[in-house]
């Protein structure tokens, strides 16, 4: 999981976006539209973020369609520590990941 984690935030380029996202769902679920708002983001950038930690195993969903909610996966809040780590080390002063 670490492994995962260093590339999709520390090695790419869409990073620090998925990382705001991670840190958003860890304080409660949402749809790809609150996390838009929330985040000040981009619809259509989140989803594609929201795809690329789905298909890496990081995020689980519930429901259908435009109301999908979006969880940490069970693998993820077993390493959130690592993901802290990483995300401080990435160049944020704090673990929550906001700036």
């Amino acid at each position: 999981m670490k492994r995962v984690l260093w590339w999709l935030i520390g090695g790419t380029r869409g990073g620090a976006n998925r990382a705001r996202i991670i840190s958003t769902l860890h304080n409660r679920p949402a749809n790809a539209n609150q996390i838009a708002e929330l985040l000040g983001l981009d619809y259509k950038t989140v989803r594609h973020h929201l795809d690329v930690l789905v298909k890496n195993r990081l995020l689980v969903t519930q429901g259908e369609g435009y109301g999908m909610v979006y969880f940490l996966s069970q693998e993820l809040e077993d390493s959130y520590d690592s993901y802290s780590d990483i995300w401080v080390r990435f160049g944020k002063t704090s673990k929550s990941g906001d700036s």
